[in-house]
């Protein structure tokens, strides 16, 4: 393994340091401290140049695409609150589908993940006038999360072996002017529908765990997600008929490496991939890293830096969304059949459209004002 020079170290330490603090971010005995009174606007400047770094590597692949991509984003005007009409849309790789998922989730206020391990993905097209309503994906969930754990009452033995019966979602929201009538809502109302869990079974119901070797389950009991700013307001009392569709059981500790996913992340992989020892072992896995937050770990401890820079403070709120009647208990390993829920697409979106959608609409019409052109991320050329 080869040794980096003490200029070296040295300078990744500065830019790294310089990053933290172009962000608004202050540095205190080697931990990173939050600006007084957070607010949402504030998490989401904190956010901003890990999200402009994100548009400007985007732009090789998608700037070409976008005057015909913006053709699936409404304007105010097209949209008819009475007819409108959701549909989900499996995205398939190599699709037009995929470059649209791509764009659209170029415009998130946060910077978003491509989601790891299994995964599936979703458009939520208004199919009376063909444009996005919004979108979804759905990944393998982090191993050990302390709130989730906790209201599932999993010990080690258990959560190793019913994980594979949770999905995690790592992006969920909806599109303007959609976005401006509770869409984001109905996004994640029809992460529960009946469609979504079938679409699962389908995909993972075959196999075997290239990492375990457990034999694939194909059975989704629940679905975690995070808040993107703290408290959310599109989650809580979410609800269908008079059941809760999404539970709060706590906040994240703050700890990932969004901070680090700017210009600075590619000076970090690389420095990690020349002079740090590989951690992901397995066969299976390959033989580089095995995510992005064990490269900056790698890293930090490599320049003489602190761990506690991965501690960002920024606490998100943590849902789970249950599936069955059963949903905890089966994932404790108590009960072996899932007692399901029936929840077809159509019927969520028929209640999310009288119970918020209409008297949405109804008491603020300024979603009408919403031009898609304004929707561009690129001048034209």
């Amino acid at each position: 393994m080869l040794k980096p020079t003490r200029k070296e170290q040295q300078e990744l330490r500065e830019i790294i340091e310089d990053s933290l603090r172009r962000q608004g971010f202050y540095i205190q005995d080697n931990q990173i401290v939050l600006p007084d009174n957070t607010t949402k606007d504030k998490l989401r400047y904190l956010h901003r140049l890990s999200v402009e770094h994100r548009v400007e590597q985007a732009e090789p692949r998608l700037r070409r695409h976008e005057n015909r991509l913006l053709r699936h984003i409404a304007s105010g005007r097209e949209i008819e609150p009475t007819k409108v009409t959701p549909r989900l849309i499996e995205v398939l790789p190599g699709s037009e589908d995929e470059l649209l998922f791509r764009y659209a989730s170029l415009h998130w206020s946060i910077p978003t993940s491509s989601g790891y391990g299994r995964r599936l993905r979703f458009l939520v097209e208004d199919a009376h006038n063909g444009k996005l309503i919004g979108l979804f994906g759905l990944c393998d969930p982090v191993f050990s999360v302390a709130a989730r754990d906790a209201w599932i009452g999993w010990d080690v033995k258990t959560r190793k072996a019913r994980l594979r019966n949770v999905m995690e979602a790592f992006i969920l929201g909806a599109v303007p002017p959609y976005s401006m009538l509770l869409g984001g809502k109905l996004v994640a109302m029809l992460c529960a529908s009946d469609e979504v869990r079938r679409a699962f079974q389908r995909k993972y119901s075959k196999g075997k765990s290239l990492i375990t070797g457990a034999t694939a389950d194909g059975r989704l009991a629940m679905i975690a997600t995070t808040s993107a700013l703290g408290r959310s307001s599109i989650y809580n009392r979410l609800r269908y008929h008079d059941r809760l569709l999404m539970l709060s059981v706590g906040y994240t500790s703050g700890w990932g490496e969004f901070q680090f996913s700017n210009g600075a992340y590619s000076r970090i992989r690389d420095y990690a991939e020349k002079y740090c020892d590989k951690t992901a072992k397995h066969e299976s896995w390959g033989t580089g890293f095995r995510n992005r937050r064990e490269v900056v770990r790698r890293v930090l401890a490599h320049v003489g830096l602190s761990g506690n820079l991965m501690n960002h403070g920024v606490r998100r709120e943590l849902f789970v969304m249950p599936l069955a009647k059963n949903a905890r208990e089966f994932l404790r390993g108590e009960h072996r059949r899932l007692l399901r829920f029936h929840q077809p697409a159509a019927d969520l979106a028929a209640f999310f459209r009288d119970r918020w959608l209409i008297p949405r609409a109804e008491r603020n019409a300024k979603y009408r004002e919403f031009r898609a052109d304004s929707y561009r991320l690129w001048e034209r050329r």
